[in-house]
């Protein structure tokens, strides 16, 4: 039976001559595709030497990685779907707090970090059970690297099923705490060989062409790690690997790059420069944006300057991609405001409430199905059973429509989504999470959490705070305590304290007249 681990087929597809080119960095260091293979095969061998064992129910050993982006991180992910481990990504910005609720719910046996951080979060691994923490810097050091060295440069990829685990991304949730999407080698498998396709690369390597993906995403979430570097792994594509998002950076790059992926804040920075023109983007073939809705300014703006449009998508931690504006087309089908049209293989409908379908511009709930769609989240069947319809089609949260205004009867059109989410420079941020932490802190009786556009970041996170009786607390004080506790994307940038929240006759906050009457904030600014 042929060997469905992800990274088989990412084997598969390496250029015959393992010596060209996979990874380049700013400061000169060059990794060929054989050194990928070699050094994940290394650190491979080291994660099986652990001898770790799968759980009762199956599930295999799982890896915790919160480590800075560098060409040997990539090795480390690419080594745990040798191994047959899940990979746990971790958002570099998470505080740990964070980090010991992720230990503790998904129990890893590998915790690896970087070595600035290990002191103080060595503790909250081995207190969640966790074999062994290793170190990962940026700079090729760490006790990881170290410990894999000895081992040899051949690994036999550990045989696993489409259906079987392959990574859990960590999504937040509407209320409570963060919940683990579950995705398999299959899932991930089956969207990679699709946009392989759809976007062009297979077209341009078929061609004799090379393409050349400019990469300034984190590595930790889908964009990154499941879309940009899977496209660019199955085309035998080169890499310029930016360890961060830097706006004159990237323009100095484009010249050498035939594909940028980003998000929405990503072009409003790019467009800011001076250097970005048509002549930098000369040798560019696709500019993808996705992660967060993308403004029509933007789309506009950018096509007048680089001379290409953007294509926009649509995809969610449970899904990977859904949707894509079209590649073989003219410009003028990528429309703005539109996701564009579902990709193949990939079922979406737009329903009522009652669960019927909806008519051509009629608004209602995205639901989907699909080889990439996720299994459920780890350890949540009831949280699982709840986002799932009886007949297998996820429910994401959002609400859209086909066609309508002009638009192509295809085309999806996202007009909203679950109503507390915040997406915030790319980030989901839900607000009951954030709302949970003002609320411990002396002097707050209750708090709103909402987001308000944003002309860099797309929405920004606001609070509504109301004070206690006796000691109304100061606004600069919650976010200066807030910074200790969790990501710095989740902290409000601007705090409030007010008398009272406004409230339905239900009792209920509303947050839409919050946004309404804050709505400004930041667009004045």
């Amino acid at each position: 039976m042929k060997n469905q681990n992800l990274y088989a087929l990412i084997e598969s597809r390496m250029p015959r001559d393992l010596a060209a080119v996979c990874l380049e960095t700013p400061d000169g260091l060059v990794y060929s595709y054989r050194d990928l293979h070699f050094g994940s095969a290394r650190i491979a061998g080291w994660l099986t030497s652990l001898g770790l064992s799968a759980d009762a129910d199956g599930a295999p050993p799982r890896i915790v990685v919160q480590v800075e982006k560098s060409p040997e991180a990539v090795m480390l992910y690419l080594a745990a779907l040798r191994a047959g481990f899940a990979c746990v990504p971790l958002n570099t910005a998470y505080q740990a707090a964070e980090i010991e609720y992720f230990l503790n719910d998904v129990r890893p046996g590998v915790f690896v970090c970087t070595p600035q951080r290990q002191a103080a979060l060595a503790p909250l691994a081995q207190r969640a059970g966790c074999a062994r923490v290793m170190t990962l810097g940026e700079h090729r050091d760490g006790s990881l690297l170290d410990a894999a060295a000895p081992f040899p440069d051949r690994f036999a990829t550990v045989a696993r099923a489409d259906s079987d685990l392959a990574a859990i991304l960590y999504t937040s949730g509407t209320t409570g705490r963060s919940k683990g999407a579950m995705l398999s080698h299959g899932n991930l498998s089956s969207n990679a060989r699709v946009l392989d396709e759809f976007w062009g690369f297979r077209e341009e390597r078929e061609a004799g062409g090379h393409d050349v993906l400019l990469h300034a995403l984190p590595i930790f979430h889908v964009h990154g790690l499941f879309v940009a570097l899977h496209a660019a792994l199955l085309a035998g594509a080169s890499m310029i690997f930016l360890p961060r998002f830097d706006p004159r950076q990237v323009i100095a790059a484009l010249p050498r790059a035939t594909v940028f992926m980003g998000v929405p804040t990503y072009y409003t920075r790019l467009l800011a420069e001076e250097g970005l023109d048509r002549h930098a983007c000369r040798h560019m073939r696709l500019f993808i944006s996705g992660s967060a809705p993308l403004l029509t300014e933007t789309f506009e703006a950018f096509r007048r300057r680089a001379g290409h449009t953007i294509l926009e998508r649509y995809g969610m931690s449970e899904t990977v991609m859904l949707v894509s504006n079209p590649y073989f087309a003219t410009a003028r089908e990528r429309i703005a405001g539109t996701v564009g049209v579902p990709l193949p293989g990939v079922g979406l409908r737009i329903v009522r409430e009652d669960g019927s379908r909806c008519a051509t511009g009629e608004i209602g709930r995205v639901e989907v199905r699909g080889p990439n769609v996720f299994s459920g989240y780890w350890r949540m069947p009831e949280k699982t059973a709840e986002e799932f319809t009886a007949d297998g089609w996820f429910r994401t949260g959002d609400v859209g429509c086909f066609g309508g205004q002009g638009r192509p009867d295809g085309y999806l059109s996202l007009v909203g989504r679950s109503k507390d989410l915040i997406i915030s420079g790319g980030f989901n941020v839900y607000p009951k999470e954030i709302e949970g932490y003002i609320d411990a802190l002396p002097g707050v009786a209750e708090s709103a959490v909402i987001g308000l556009p944003h002309p860099d970041f797309g929405e920004a996170v606001a609070a509504v705070v109301v004070g206690a009786r006796d000691a109304a607390p100061d606004p600069h004080a919650i976010v200066e305590k807030l910074r200790g506790q969790i990501a710095n994307f989740k902290v409000p940038k601007r705090v409030w304290v007010v008398d009272e929240l406004p409230r339905n006759a239900m009792g209920k906050v509303q947050k839409n007249l919050l946004r309404e009457h804050y709505a400004k904030t930041f667009l004045s600014a």
